[in-house]
């Protein structure tokens, strides 16, 4: 990592952060031992800590930051808008000029048959929303006795109640008694791990089947919905094989029953489409949307509605009783529709499709190549390494699984480049702005990085 000038005093925030601050998704006692890390700045793809390290944001913050960081027309917007109108709600009969110029140009880029949108501050905002829009839809539809959704094992909707519950995350479900009743879950598409002897095509008609088995289990009278990534992110980059979504499609047309495509990090560029949606050719009725709507600068999230879920809920009238102090919060608004503006105007999504996705595509898969990765796995500009003890042995995995992942993950932060462990899989998702020179860094800096991994792994007697 090359050093700036350091004008933070890092021992006294960590001090600060130890005594004071609960972390998400963190063991607290662990993490105040080791001291946090403490960013500063950024701009670009490039990070400085409080130590005047720079550290290449290979996850765009958290699969968000599409457009880079520091850019001033977001800022600048944000500042502008704060100025007229820093906030008001939209409750009470009560509207503003920037969330109708959000929801409409979110109808526009939305796919055609989703023309609204409830906002929101997050994504498991968005999907608490739709657990509740899905049950209302139908009892309005004279059906209220279809109230289950089915979710996939280790698929992530957020983690605030019914986030939670609809995800398939079981350590996140036994804190809490998880999931509250009405939610079940089948299979998700995980080849590497779960194909067994299958061929990558014969699993994924094998496993979207198990979404009909379970319709019938339970009976359709009773299923509301179908809730699911389109390439499941924080699971570790699911991709599933080409055979699944035609063939979940096909369920979904011959049943009735919603279907949500939760796009909070698939949506808005990351597979090089405005969604994932678009990538996979998918129908959703509800659509939950974060992250890089705004590109991370405010947070501020929604639920793109069709058509059909939109005429149940609206036309047939009476108060859908649900909705958050910052829903369509102006300056959040304001930062989002800079956002889309810049991605619009640098044609960052396709770029992604023709020229930096391609591009870091190919370096990635070489990566495949090195005796510990057992895959190499990449769309648009998410992608992941399958770390093994045996390669060519899709059967084999490390003792305590993760431990692999972590000390990798953390020789890359060491090396200049944030990769995230998922288990013992990682992860990159760089901002959309990536340069080739970039890339050609970010790649050359995971092969340097899986090589101390390796030697780490030798010379501990874990290969």
């Amino acid at each position: 990592m090359t050093a700036v000038s350091n004008i933070y005093p890092t021992a006294a925030l960590r001090a600060a952060d130890a005594a004071h601050h609960i972390h998400p998704f963190s063991d607290t006692k662990e993490l105040n031992a080791e001291g946090s890390r403490i960013i500063t700045q950024a701009d670009g793809v490039w990070l400085t800590d409080s130590d005047g390290n720079r550290i290449m944001d290979g996850m765009a913050g958290l699969w968000c930051v599409q457009v880079g960081h520091g850019r001033k027309e977001i800022a600048d917007a944000v500042h502008k808008q704060m100025c007229e109108l820093s906030y008001y709600n939209t409750f009470f009969k009560t509207t503003h000029p920037p969330v109708v110029a959000l929801a409409e140009k979110l109808a526009q880029l939305a796919p055609d048959h989703m023309n609204r949108v409830f906002f929101c501050s997050s994504g498991s905002e968005a999907n608490d929303t739709v657990f509740r829009m899905v049950r209302h839809y139908w009892a309005q539809m004279g059906k209220p006795e279809k109230q289950v959704i089915i979710g996939r094992w280790n698929g992530y909707h957020g983690s605030t109640l019914a986030g939670t519950s609809l995800g398939g995350m079981k350590a996140m479900h036994g804190q809490g008694n998880l999931p509250v009743p009405g939610v079940h879950h089948i299979d998700q598409p995980y080849w590497f791990g779960e194909g067994g002897d299958m061929s990558p095509e014969d699993f994924g008609i094998a496993v979207a089947r198990k979404l009909e088995e379970a319709i019938d289990q339970i009976g359709e009278d009773k299923v509301a919905a179908f809730i699911a990534e389109p390439i499941q992110g924080a699971g570790g980059v699911i991709i599933p094989p080409e055979t699944y979504w035609p063939e979940v499609k096909r369920i979904l047309k011959e049943r009735d029953i919603l279907f949500v495509a939760d796009e909070v990090i698939c949506g808005f560029g990351r597979l090089g489409s405005w969604f994932g949606s678009d990538y996979y050719d998918l129908k959703p009725d509800l659509m939950p949307i974060a992250k890089g709507l705004s590109s991370g600068y405010l947070p501020i999230g929604g639920v793109m509605v069709s058509d059909r879920v939109a005429e149940g809920i609206i036309d047939k009238g009476g108060e859908f009783y649900h909705g958050y102090t910052y829903s369509g919060h102006p300056a959040c608004a304001a930062a989002a529709l800079a956002n889309l503006e810049i991605m619009e105007r640098e044609k960052l999504v396709e770029r992604v499709r023709d020229d930096i996705g391609p591009y870091l595509q190919k370096h990635w898969q070489a990566l495949g190549d090195h005796p510990l990765v057992g895959e190499a796995r990449m769309v648009g500009l998410v992608g992941a390494l399958e770390l093994v003890p045996v390669k060519g042995d899709r059967t084999k995995k490390f003792a305590d699984e993760g431990t692999v992942g972590t000390i990798c993950r953390d020789i890359s932060f060491k090396n200049g480049l944030v990769m995230r462990a998922v288990s013992d899989r990682m992860i990159i998702s760089p901002p959309l702005v990536l340069s080739h020179e970039e890339a050609d860094l970010l790649a050359a800096t995971a092969k340097k990085t899986l090589d101390e991994t390796y030697a780490e792994l030798k010379r501990t007697g874990r290969i």
